[in-house]
């Protein structure tokens, strides 16, 4: 088994975690008072960047996957515990979906 298809189910993961993060955020931009949101809409948007490099790097097997992955679990989970904060059904989603990234993540990271 090559390393792309070994990281079929963190691409997976991660790429669950962009639709859920980009959902979460402009559910929180649409929010009618949606100052008290604004750390919650910028970690929702570096998470999902930061999925999508995951993803990238894994598919064509980048020698900085580790990195990146690491990196991805961290904002992950900062991204979770925010969005726990917010009665929003996209934000509870939103964390639910970046808690599993971190799992799958740190698959990855832990033979590192």
């Amino acid at each position: 088994m090559n390393n792309a298809q070994r990281y079929l189910p963190v691409i997976q993961a991660c790429n669950a975690c962009v639709v859920a993060c980009e959902a979460s955020a402009a559910a929180c931009i649409g929010a009618k008072d949606n100052q008290p949101l604004d750390i919650g809409i910028t970690l929702n948007r570096d998470c999902a960047d930061l999925c999508r490099l995951a993803a990238r790097l894994m598919e064509r097997e980048s020698g900085l996957v580790d990195e990146v992955c690491r990196l991805c679990a961290i904002t992950c989970e900062a991204c979770a515990q925010e969005c726990r904060k917010y009665d929003l059904p996209e934000c509870q989603e939103c964390a639910e979906v970046c808690a599993r990234c971190v799992e799958q993540c740190e698959t990855i990271t832990a033979g590192a």
